[in-house]
């Protein structure tokens, strides 16, 4: 009995090591397992890239807000296009017109009479064997074509600059994109007595949480 009573409890000592081992085993493993999947989702999280949005807008205006899923600018930025494509293409037709109208007075030409499409020659109904609403309408055309044209060229400056605010625009919003907007970010306040050269004075002391 002694023997069988001494085996036995060897036996159960072994299984309890056994067990114990086993799941000191499983701890080991599961802790191992966390901390690779918590490197793996390190080493995998997508990083957003400011360098990215601004090679997006720079190749497709509007491509950058789409990577910073701001989707509501994408129209915003192609109705200010389009707004400065239109007025771009009106001040050229102007352009063209008044300076073609100019080509056309003072070629001696008396087939080429484009200047009396302008409206304001024709309301004025200039007499042009006057020499002096001659020199009128000439310096007329020329200013209206001058005007023109300065607009149309402001307008395209105008939209190369437009261009570089929707990449600007795409960089920063990249920048902010991970930026903490949570609760943590409050500032308290609350009154105070200060001791300064052994007199209190009232005070007001302000906390930011970041």
């Amino acid at each position: 009995m002694n023997n069988r009573s001494y085996l036995l409890r060897v036996f159960f000592v072994f299984v309890f090591l056994l067990i114990i081992s086993g799941l000191k085993a499983q701890l080991v493993e599961a802790d191992t397992i966390a901390a690779v999947e918590e490197i793996q989702d390190v080493d995998t999280a997508v990083v957003h890239s400011p360098r990215k949005a601004t090679i997006y807008s720079a190749i497709l205006p509007g491509l950058g807000q789409a990577y910073n899923k701001k989707y509501w600018k994408i129209p915003l930025i192609y109705i200010g296009f389009g707004t400065i494509g239109y007025f771009v293409h009106w001040n050229n037709d102007k352009y063209q017109l008044f300076k073609t109208g100019y080509q056309h007075l003072t070629d001696d030409n008396p087939d080429t009479q484009d200047y009396l499409k302008i409206e304001a020659v024709r309301r004025n109904n200039y007499n042009l064997d006057d020499p002096n609403q001659l020199n009128n309408l000439k310096t007329g055309l020329v200013r209206q074509q001058d005007y023109f044209r300065r607009n149309r060229d402001l307008l395209i400056i105008s939209a190369i600059g437009f261009y570089g605010l929707n990449i600007i625009d795409a960089s920063v919003d990249a920048h902010l994109f991970d930026f903490d907007i949570s609760d943590d970010l409050t500032m308290n306040w609350s009154p105070s007595l200060v001791n300064l050269d052994k007199n209190l004075l009232y005070s007001i002391n302000i906390r930011f949480n970041f």
